[in-house]
Order: structure tokens, then sequence, then C-alpha cells
């Protein structure tokens, strides 16, 4: 196509941004043209979501994409974010309150009482999915038990921003699958487990292929010039199913870890793989682009440094993380790492003192607390995630019986060149650092192969998203 205009919105759990890409037949330009801040809220002893806040930094950074974009009209607009939360709405189409952040701690008791419904075992058998206990599955289960009102229906927070613009209300693939009630194998709701575990399946959406258009945006962005024929589209609603679709890689040899808040360590099949083996890794297949499977596991990521930075800061710290980061490098490496995974770490506050906890429990002694000592706390949290990647990437190998040759880094992790290094030395394969915002060149790419098929009814392919993420990468834009 000669050109092609589309704004691609990235939910992040800390920061979103909103960019507009743009192809003029030749060349591709990204730039971001709005970043507002999110995170959770304290209500009424739960975390939560600000869906206000979050619905006006959308709507301001279309205003901003407008103005970045004079006389130019828009084509499509795509929202990705992070996955398993949603948002419950009232027969009106509204919501029925603030979204659970998935780090509240009401499903903390919910895998084991879902599993006396269905049992482990045939729960990964039928979605092929690793048991975390934010699933939405439980999430879903806890609305249940603890009485909150049936919802006529719910929408993932992505998904629902798209409906609040104007877009059907549907289920992307690639963020359906994390849920942990698609069936792997007929990609569609798996009516089995909404039975057992008592779940309203009329109120689950219709799941849409990444790609698919939900129609025009409506509202007060519609009335702005450039977005008078926008399409909505949904792309790969997952931020990582989107960042790994931003990858331009057709081979098969080569592993991704998606770095930011979470790590999401994978690799990409064309079917799922279910097998004891990959049950008991705890390995998950969620949905990516033209109904290929990204097999990966969820490994805790820099939200312990985040978090070690909010305490810090709190009692006076004024280090940046770059000036952090270099002070770990000319330090030596820890002799012992600790267990990132733990589910202690997987809650917010007092991270510092959680750390220390399980360096205990690995033999070490515990960091001093002061902020004298915060470049050495950093180093063991850097040692300890590369040691960590490098276990799941074995176990990844073995498991999918596939050499790996090549690891590709992507998100804001991967401008991290110490810890990109300690990934290299353990792992043995080469690093391949990818875009900063992966996930926003595979909402474009998705964006731009959907509306370069527009009207013929075809799924996009993972080959026509490859290839529009090989022009957007940094190195081929202007």
């Amino acid at each position: 196509m000669d050109h092609l205009c589309s704004v691609a919105i990235d939910l992040g759990a800390g920061s979103c941004r909103v960019s507009l890409g743009a192809w003029d037949g030749s060349q591709a330009t990204v730039r971001v043209v709005h970043r507002f801040a999110n995170g959770p809220v304290e209500r009424d002893g739960h975390l939560t979501w600000d869906l206000d806040r979050l619905a006006s930094g959308v709507e301001e950074g279309l205003k901003c994409a407008a103005t970045a974009a004079p006389g130019i009209a828009i084509d499509s607009i795509g929202i990705d974010g992070w996955a398993v939360d949603y948002v419950r709405l009232g027969a009106d189409g509204k919501p029925l309150g603030a979204p659970f952040c998935y780090r509240d701690p009401r499903t903390e008791t919910a895998m084991p009482e879902v599993w006396s419904r269905i049992p482990q075992s045939r729960l990964y058998e039928l979605t092929g999915i690793q048991f975390l206990r934010f699933n939405t599955l439980y999430q879903l289960y806890a609305d249940r038990r603890d009485g909150l009102a049936p919802a006529e229906r719910w929408l993932n927070i992505p998904e629902y921003l798209l409906y609040r613009l104007g877009g059907a209300p549907v289920s992307e693939y690639t963020n359906a699958t994390h849920t942990q009630l698609v069936d792997v194998r007929t990609r569609d709701w798996c009516d089995e487990i909404f039975e057992a575990v008592g779940l309203n399946r009329a109120a689950a959406p219709e799941i849409v292929r990444p790609g698919t258009p939900l129609g025009q945006i409506q509202g007060a962005p519609a009335s702005l010039a450039p977005f008078r024929d926008t399409e909505l589209i949904a792309p790969a609603c997952h931020d990582t199913g989107a960042a790994v679709a931003g990858i331009p890689d057709a081979a098969s040899d080569w592993a991704f870890i998606s770095s930011g808040t979470w790590s999401l360590v994978g690799t990409v099949l064309d079917e799922a793989c279910t097998s004891e083996a990959a049950r008991a890794e705890n390995f998950t297949n969620e949905g990516g682009v033209g109904r290929r499977i990204r097999f990966l596991k969820n490994v805790n990521g820099m939200w312990l440094l985040e978090e070690c930075l909010r305490e810090w800061r709190a009692h006076g710290y004024t280090g940046d993380l770059p000036e952090l980061i270099a002070e770990c490098a000319r330090s030596p490496l820890p002799r012992i790492t600790f267990a990132v995974d733990a589910a202690d770490l997987l809650l917010p506050g007092r991270m510092p003192a959680r750390i220390n906890r399980e360096i205990e429990k690995a033999g070490g002694e515990p960091v001093p607390e002061d902020l004298g000592h915060a470049p050495e706390m950093a180093n063991l949290i850097f040692a300890s995630l590369a040691a960590r990647y490098a276990e799941v990437l074995s176990a990844l190998s073995r498991v999918t019986e596939r050499r790996l040759r090549r690891l590709y880094i992507v998100g804001g992790g991967s401008r991290n060149v110490y810890l990109n290094r300690l990934i290299e030395e353990r792992t043995g394969l080469e690093v391949v650092t990818g875009a900063v915002e992966s996930s926003t060149l595979g909402n474009l790419a998705i964006q731009f192969a959907a509306l370069e098929n527009s009207g013929s009814g075809a799924e996009v392919t993972p080959a026509a998203v490859a290839g529009w993420a090989e022009r957007l990468q940094p190195g081929n834009r202007e």
C-alpha cells in the first residue's frame, strides 16, 4: 500500500504510551506522541486499576496523535496491554466497578479451590496454560466465591478500551488464551471449565483473531479530522503477543525474553505442547499470530528492582537506574543467587526485606538494607534473573526438543547491557537485542497487515506480520 498511518497504544502496569506509525510506500516512521502514568490503586482493602485514568490517558494520546498528523487520515487504532485483568460490565455496558489488579491477594487461595472442582492435570490438558494464581479463571472464580454480582459480560482491559472507543465487545485470541479458559485445540472457550467452576459461559465475549476489525471509532475522538474514518483493530491485545510479533525472524531456532516488569521467556511453536514434561515445568501455551503458539514461562522481572527503588527513594535514595547498573557492572559477581519466582516476591512493599529472606533460604547472608548497599542488592537481582532465565531456557529446549541458537531480548529490559551480558554468559546463546518498543512495533505490524488485507476477510499471516515488523525496525526507519 502507498500510505498507511496507525496509532498503537501500549498499556503498561507502570506507564503507558501512545505511538503514531506511518508508511509512505518506501519507509516507515514510528514516534511516541504521548505517555501517561499508570499503577494500581488501593480501594477498600483491594488493589484496583483506575479505569478513568486509563481512558483519559488514551483519549489524550489520541488528541496528541491527531495534532502530530495534521492533514493525514489515521487509518486505524490498536490497543495492547497486560493480560488477565478485566472489566465487569452491567446490562447497560458500563463498568460495575474498578477492575481488580492481578497483584491483589484475593486469589491467594483460589487455585486449590478451583482444582477441587476440576483437577489441575485436566486443566493443563485442556488449556496448556501455566498455573498462576492471577489468571482470569481464578479471578472470575474469586468474584463468584466472594458474592460479587454476576456481570452480563466481562472484557479484558485492552479490549474494553477498544469497546469504549466504539469497537465491538470481543476477546482477542492472544489475550483470551491467558485467561486459562480457552481450549488449546479448538481455540475457543472451553465449556467444560466454565461448567466445572460455575462460571457464566454467556458472559464471555466472542474470541477474534489478531488483526480483526472491530468497527469505526466513535465519540469525542471521532470529531477530530484525522479520525473521521478510523478503524478500530484488535492487534495482539496481549502485550507479549504484540512484542513477539515485533520480532522479524522467520526461523525456528530462536527464543525470546520480553523483558519488563515481568519477563516472558519462550519460543514460538506451530502446535501446542501439553506433555507431562511441559506441565511439570509449568510452561504455558499462549496464542500467537496466525494461530501459532507462544510457548513460554512467566518469570519475575524488573518488578524486583522497581519495588526496591521505590522503597529506597522513599528513604532518600537519589541515584538513577543507569548509574546503578554501571556500578553493578564494576562489581564482582555475587557468589549466590536467590529464587526470583518465590511467591512472596510477587507482592508489593518491603521488597529488600522480602529478597533478604530468599537470600537466607539460599544459604547467603542478607544484604544490609541501608542505601549504601543498594548496588549490592541490585547486583544480586541481576545475577539471579540471569540464572533463572538460563534454567527456563534449558528446560524449554529439553521439553520441545528444539536446539536454540539465538535469544532475542525485547522490551525495556533490553537496554540493560550488563544484564544482557550476564544472560549471554549463563545461557551460551547469541543474545540479540531487539526493539525496546517491540510491543508497539508488533501492534503496528498487525494493524498494517490487517489494513493490507482490508475487505478480503482473510486472517493476517505470520509472514505478513514479520514483513511489516522488519520494515518497522529502528534501523530501517527514517
